[in-house]
């Protein structure tokens, strides 16, 4: 089976805008917002409807943060993480899904590394975005 995750880096004032997981084989980890493509979905309006239900905030894509690929023995799964602009923060969510909704500074996040669901994809989505390691939108063709 093969499985899209798609999400996006939110940052504000410095810090990173996560997610606890509320899912039983994640529960309680933080995570960059991020969820499944869905069949007849495109990659951007994916990114969009997992932030608003993650965390019921509206953004823009700004850029390609990272991608990622693993293979299991009988999945395999794909993620494009964004760069994101902040337009509304609201925040909003369904306490089924997501536990809570934090900002943490890069620092924060650091000392958090056994609490995070995927350390060294957040770390690294993070270090990019610092960097300006981003991967301009042209690239993205929308077939």
């Amino acid at each position: 089976m093969t499985n899209i995750v798609i999400g996006g880096l939110i940052e504000k004032d410095d810090k990173f805008l996560l997610v606890q997981e509320a899912k039983e084989n994640c529960k309680g980890k933080w995570n960059i917002p991020a969820g499944r493509m869905e069949v007849n979905e495109s990659v951007i309006d994916c990114l969009k409807r997992e932030i608003k239900e993650e965390t019921g905030c509206d953004i823009l894509q700004t850029g390609i943060l990272e991608i990622g690929n693993k293979v299991l023995e009988n999945d395999i799964f794909l993620s494009i993480i964004f760069g994101t602009k902040l337009i509304d923060e609201k925040l909003d969510y369904n306490l089924n899904e997501i536990l809570d909704v934090k900002w943490f500074s890069y620092d924060e996040i650091i000392k958090m590394k056994n609490k995070l669901r995927s350390p060294e994809l957040i770390l690294k989505c993070i270090e990019n975005y610092k960097t300006g390691k981003i991967v301009n939108l042209d690239v993205l063709n929308i077939l």
